[in-house]
């Protein structure tokens, strides 16, 4: 089969070393190229079958959503979208125009913890807990000077990662609790429809030394816990890009983590916001 042309919004370090790297290297992909804040994105759709993000949210939802009306399949970064209406609208541009989408909730993507999380979920767990907390704003990371990360903490920049997980075992929110602690530190308790409750404790802002990243479910037989596994990013990104291009390939428009519960994700965020900030 002829490869599939895939454009990049975004050229920051992300875009560079993860994005561009696994679009250029994927046998079934034609890269066609990164494109910046000065690009005529119109134009540049009409080059391409699919848009690959890794800029800001509150851009990517913008630029998404335009590139859904110009009827291109899309590769988002997490969270789609800082509120809900623009993740609204990019769902239900997506769902007119019959797209294949996925978000990159990388550790969905790591086989090991993949196939440990479908297991979990099939035993119906109780409840679960998943922790994120590490030093990354204090630190040399390539991200530290994020502009939007600063703006809206952990809550929003590594909470999907732990949601995507706890709400794939545990089932849809029903409500969501919680508080605040030094930088920005939250903590959250999530009631699910099912009737099992889990927890989250998010931060970047860590003293150094307290790094902790968990996931862990309990059931009747006891915890289960997330299997020791090296992250691989690369390889993580690869496959993503492999499953959206199986599916625009064979017309499947639904994915596990498409932006239908790319959505999900951000309701659940914005919930929790309105919990933590109830006079904002």
């Amino acid at each position: 089969m002829e490869p599939l042309r895939f454009g990049l919004v975004g050229t920051g370090y992300w875009a560079r070393e993860v994005h561009a790297a696994g679009l250029a290297a994927h046998p079934d992909v034609e890269f066609v190229g990164m494109w910046g804040r000065d690009s005529d994105y119109e134009a540049r759709f009409a080059e391409v079958d699919a848009v690959a993000f890794a800029v800001p949210p509150s851009v990517q939802a913008e630029i998404a959503l335009r590139a859904a009306r110009a009827g291109k399949h899309l590769l988002l970064e997490k969270p789609i979208a800082l509120d809900l209406a623009a993740a609204d609208a990019l769902v239900a541009e997506v769902d007119a125009r019959d797209l294949s989408s996925v978000v990159f909730f990388t550790q969905r993507f790591v086989p090991p913890w993949e196939e440990w999380l479908s297991e979990v979920a099939a035993s119906a767990p109780l409840g679960g807990r998943a922790d994120w907390l590490s030093a990354q704003a204090g630190s040399d990371s390539p991200y530290a000077g994020s502009v939007w990360r600063q703006q809206h903490g952990a809550l929003w920049d590594v909470g999907p990662h732990q949601l995507a997980q706890l709400i794939t075992a545990l089932g849809p929110v029903a409500e969501v609790t919680g508080t605040r602690g030094a930088g920005d530190l939250v903590h959250l308790v999530l009631t699910h429809d099912s009737g099992a409750t889990s927890r989250m404790s998010l931060s970047l802002t860590m003293p150094p030394g307290t790094t902790r990243i968990t996931v862990e479910f309990y059931g009747a037989d006891g915890w289960l816990q997330q299997p020791e596994h090296t992250r691989d990013v690369h390889d993580a990104y690869s496959r993503a890009v492999s499953e959206l291009v199986a599916n625009i390939r064979s017309g499947e428009t639904r994915h596990r983590v498409d932006v239908r519960f790319g959505r999900q994700v951000v309701e659940v965020l914005t919930r929790a916001q309105v919990a933590l900030d109830p006079r904002r």
